[in-house]
């Protein structure tokens, strides 16, 4: 019984090996990251500006045309949020994973956690409590030209880890240039 369970578990540590070797594999050669530009307004009601870089990894041809719409995206970005008046700017690095599903006509959804640092960790009515965040992110978007726009939200919070947690929530809408 013991040695049905190794075996098992062998075989899933290797099935899972083989499928981020080959998902890493794919378009190596064909490795180029596409700027993005994101506005938005934060819910300290203030608004950011999100310039990113992206590259996406599109399933391995071997494995069954249900994966085939599926995408591995990562993300670096420089999140900004400008003070308004007496308030100071803020800034946050934000690396980021997701997975997205595209259907057919090539709009697609995607979501992914990542982590992110902020500058400084009190906001005009929020504190974070550290500055290491993590980043939910779910966005949904549409090609266009050379592109694609998409609207997302984000919300960073240290998952308690430290309070006060207030956390922050971002909503954009950006374009990524495919070059």
């Amino acid at each position: 019984m013991q040695a049905d369970k190794r075996r098992i578990a062998r075989q899933c540590q290797g099935a899972v090996i083989a499928l981020i070797l080959g998902w890493s594999t794919v378009e190596v050669h064909a490795w180029s990251l596409d700027p993005g530009l994101e506005g938005g307004v934060s819910s300290e009601e203030s608004p950011t500006l999100t310039l990113g870089l992206h590259h996406g990894f599109t399933a391995p041809p071997w494995l069954p045309s249900e994966w085939q719409p599926w995408s591995l995206q990562l993300s670096g970005r420089l999140l900004l949020m400008p003070g308004r008046n007496s308030e100071k700017s803020n800034a946050a690095l934000i690396l980021a994973p997701a997975m997205r599903y595209t259907f057919a006509g090539g709009t697609f959804v995607e979501g992914g956690v990542g982590a992110a640092i902020f500058l400084k960790t009190h906001l005009r009515d929020s504190e974070l409590g550290t500055a290491g965040q993590f980043e939910d992110r779910l966005a949904i978007g549409w090609p266009w030209g050379r592109g694609a726009f998409h609207l997302a939200i984000a919300h960073y919070s240290n998952a308690s880890i430290k309070p006060p947690n207030n956390g922050l929530e971002v909503l954009s809408l950006g374009y990524r240039w495919r070059l």
